[in-house]
């Protein structure tokens, strides 16, 4: 279930960005040749809508749109008028007869989809209840002590609890009306015995036991968990799309800083590569965070489409911010770029990212195992 609920995630914010790409294209009268659901090889076209085919693919992950001219073709001479491709050219309508402005337009537009999709699940959450800090000030439900993060390979990761799971109460010592961060720290400090976490995650409600350890924390016991108390917001829909626009902005820089920190790392050797996830560890998270409920659910969504964006953002060939850096180039040096280095370019780009694709999966599979 988990892989096809990350397929389905996967597939629908592929397709808000490369919808981004196709209404701009379209808004500028860019001719597009297909709008395809899934990677080929086709199975049927479905419809054509603004003179474009929409098509459905064999292989289901995401989807891709075919600008005309947006990729230039090398030692290729210009096909004759009255051809399919001759009459785009006279007409104006391939991507490289724009003007710089328009084509970055164009490029950015998958990126303004991701965003805006972030901002609309995260506005949905607010109407239908978002998980947020007591401290946050808007009107918070049912506040109650939550595990927001577990250490790796810690007594809590080891007995099975996880970001999100709610505490309801402990063993003994610690009474429900004094379930805060601060009071379950001290006992779990003041502990020598097992200790029974009763906890809630998803509506469910288990029971789990676990040891404190001197290996976490230098002055006292620990079981590897930090602790924060969350409520649910809930906000009528005016109030809830300012407030997932504010909030999606947030992440959105928070997120740029945390991927530039980490480049930075990774080109003076210092990064910690066991932090990035590939398709198969997100797998996992999806089940994860499906056990959790739908608003968390619909936040993750939102932040994985906030990382897509960003990413593309990136000057790197075969990324939507190469393109860019590729416009600004030539709109500095007046001059096109060949269409050998181009391709070049993006050929290598695009062969590096799925190799780094590979690294990180065959990590994530042999965590697993």
């Amino acid at each position: 279930m988990s892989i096809i609920i990350f397929i389905i995630i996967l597939s629908a914010l592929i397709i808000v960005h490369e919808l981004g790409h196709f209404l701009v294209a379209k808004k500028f009268g860019i001719r597009v040749d297909e709008f395809g659901l899934g990677f080929p090889p086709r199975a049927k076209e479905l419809f054509i809508w603004k003179n474009t085919p929409f098509t459905l693919n064999w292989l289901p992950f995401g989807g891709f749109v075919k600008i005309f001219g947006e990729n230039p073709i090398a030692d290729e001479p210009s096909p004759p008028l009255g051809s399919y491709q001759g009459e785009g050219l006279a007409n104006g309508v391939s991507f490289q007869l724009k003007n710089r402005g328009i084509q970055a337009s164009v490029l950015v537009a998958g990126v303004i989809g991701n965003f805006l999709f972030a901002w609309l699940l995260i506005s949905l959450g607010f109407i239908t209840g978002m998980p947020a800090p007591a401290d946050i000030a808007l009107p918070i439900e049912n506040a109650r002590t939550v595990i927001v993060t577990v250490l790796p390979d810690s007594p809590a990761a080891l007995a099975g609890l996880k970001s999100g799971d709610a505490i309801l109460s402990l063993s003994r010592g610690v009474a429900r009306s004094e379930l805060t961060p601060e009071a379950l720290s001290l006992f779990i400090a003041q502990s020598i015995e097992p200790i029974t976490f009763e906890i809630e995650r998803g509506g469910q409600v288990s029971k789990k036991i676990l040891i404190p350890t001197k290996n976490i924390l230098a002055d006292r016991p620990a079981v590897g968990i930090s602790m924060d108390v969350i409520g649910i917001v809930k906000l009528p829909p005016h109030k809830a799309f300012w407030q997932g626009f504010k909030t999606t902005s947030e992440l959105t820089w928070m997120t740029g800083q945390a991927i530039g920190t980490f480049i930075f790392q990774a080109l003076g050797g210092k990064a910690d590569f066991s932090s990035v996830t590939g398709p198969v560890g997100i797998v996992g998270m999806v089940g994860d965070v499906r056990e959790l409920g739908f608003s968390y659910l619909m936040t993750f969504i939102a932040l994985i489409s906030i990382n897509l964006a960003i990413i593309n953002l990136l000057p790197f060939p075969a990324l939507d911010g190469g393109r860019l850096l590729f416009v600004a180039i030539e709109g500095v040096t007046r001059r096109s770029i060949p269409p050998r280095i181009f391709n070049a370019l993006n050929t290598a780009g695009f062969a590096l990212l799925i190799f780094l694709m590979l690294l990180i999966t065959f990590r994530d599979v042999r965590n697993i195992f």
